[in-house]
């Protein structure tokens, strides 16, 4: 979904960005297999047996039952949770965008946005989230043909002396934590792997999958980048042409909308499991009746998540800027920390000592540049807040913020 906000990383960080985007591919293609693999455990015959079903499964065994995972249970839910709020955070950018009209604000757009969104309270199978996920995307392919097709109609007005080859490294840590965001998907590899068939082609499946979405990624970003070079947008939709640009947007707002239900459905997921199933075992009852149908709470609890959503997209309305935070902070942990962190434990006596220099320098990388982006994207979306900054002006401010928390963190790890 966020492959709009892509030529706005090479806009930050210049050829950089694109190299950031095949090495990030590698190492969480690599991380998403070191997880998987701590879901296995060799048996006195040499058989691997899965012994685990889940991420919070795994942290449960390296950091123990008690704390590893309410840990990852967290982390999780607020990953979920921060990408609806993205998604209904960009139906109203995309709408108000495409809607000019000046009586309204962005969070009228919001809330106009979110409507649709409440009966997703009533979901109580996969199997209709599947659905709305089928048509998610056949939406999105049909988005990137239209923006790929008109870039290329431009091509000569392609401005490729555009791109940075020296940037500031200031401007880095929001683009590498957006493009960290969208490579996101240890969450839900564990449960992937366990619903394959043939769980052996696991790793080739993982490797073309994150090979394909590199390729892509990187061609999409450099051509929609020198196609606008410095006037490029956060959301590349509104560099269009007008009437091409309300098209584009509004099979976007539907997207976006039918992108919703997966990480919506997973969230509530984890709160029923931690929180509403029998009391014996969690603080309340179920919401579920005998005959499997939600009870009246349960939709009122499902709603008020829905709602929260919409009020923490209408009280932070900058797009990018929320999507680098998000993958500075959850992103890191859950792509680079602690796969590695767990793997190097439960693999101890099994892994090479190249293999654990490489997770070593994995999670070197994602602490670091966690840091950097955490505390330059929210300074940035603070003081946007504050000052009320569009957009462009965000942007603006963004080389200044990164390049303090750069110098501040480098200087406090060489000294540590």
């Amino acid at each position: 979904m966020f492959i709009v906000s892509f030529p706005y990383t090479v806009h930050q960080g210049g050829y950089w960005s694109i190299f950031a985007m095949i090495i990030v591919a590698y190492i969480c293609c690599y991380t998403g297999k070191i997880l998987v693999a701590c879901l296995y455990e060799e048996q006195k015959d040499g058989r691997l047996v899965r012994v685990r079903a889940s991420y919070a499964d795994i942290a449960a065994r390296v950091f123990g039952d008690r704390f590893g995972r309410p840990v990852v249970n967290s982390a999780q839910f607020i990953e979920l949770l921060m990408t609806c709020i993205l998604y209904v955070l960009l139906c109203g950018d995309l709408l108000k965008g495409s809607f000019k009209v000046q009586s309204m604000p962005l969070s009228a757009w919001i809330t106009i946005g979110t409507v649709p969104l409440l009966f997703c309270a009533f979901i109580k199978t996969m199997r209709r989230v599947s659905w709305l996920s089928l048509w998610c995307s056949v939406a999105h392919m049909l988005i990137n043909i239209i923006i790929v097709i008109y870039c290329l109609t431009l091509a000569n007005q392609w401005q490729p002396q555009a791109v940075k080859i020296n940037p500031s490294i200031g401007t880095m840590p929001i683009a590498l934590g957006i493009i960290v965001f969208s490579y996101t998907s240890q969450i839900f590899l564990p449960t992937l792997e366990g619903k394959m068939i043939r769980r052996e082609k696991y790793h080739c499946m993982l490797g073309w999958t994150h090979v394909a979405a590199a390729i892509f990624k990187v061609v999409f970003s450099y051509i929609g980048f020198v196609t606008w070079g410095e006037d490029t947008e956060e959301v590349i939709t509104n560099n269009l042409p007008w009437t091409l640009r309300v098209i584009v947007n509004l099979i976007l707002v539907a997207k976006a909308l039918l992108s919703y239900p997966l990480p919506y459905f997973a969230a509530v997921e984890i709160v029923e499991s931690i929180f509403f199933q029998d009391q014996a075992k969690t603080p309340f009852q179920s919401c579920y009746r005998g005959n499997m149908s939600i009870k009246w709470w349960g939709i009122l609890l499902r709603l008020l998540l829905v709602i929260v959503t919409m009020l923490m997209a209408i009280f932070i309305p900058h797009f990018a800027i929320l999507m680098g935070l998000i993958g500075s902070f959850t992103g890191m942990m859950l792509s680079f920390v602690w796969p590695c962190i767990f793997y190097l434990y439960i693999k101890r006596d099994t892994i090479r000592w190249p293999e654990k220099l490489l997770n070593m320098l994995i999670i070197f990388l994602g602490v670091l540049f966690g840091l950097m982006g955490l505390y330059s994207s929210s300074s940035a979306l603070v003081r946007a807040v504050k000052e009320g900054h569009s957009s462009r002006h965000v942007s603006n401010m963004l080389s200044e913020i990164s390049e303090k928390a750069t110098n501040e963190t480098l200087k406090s790890t060489l000294l540590g």
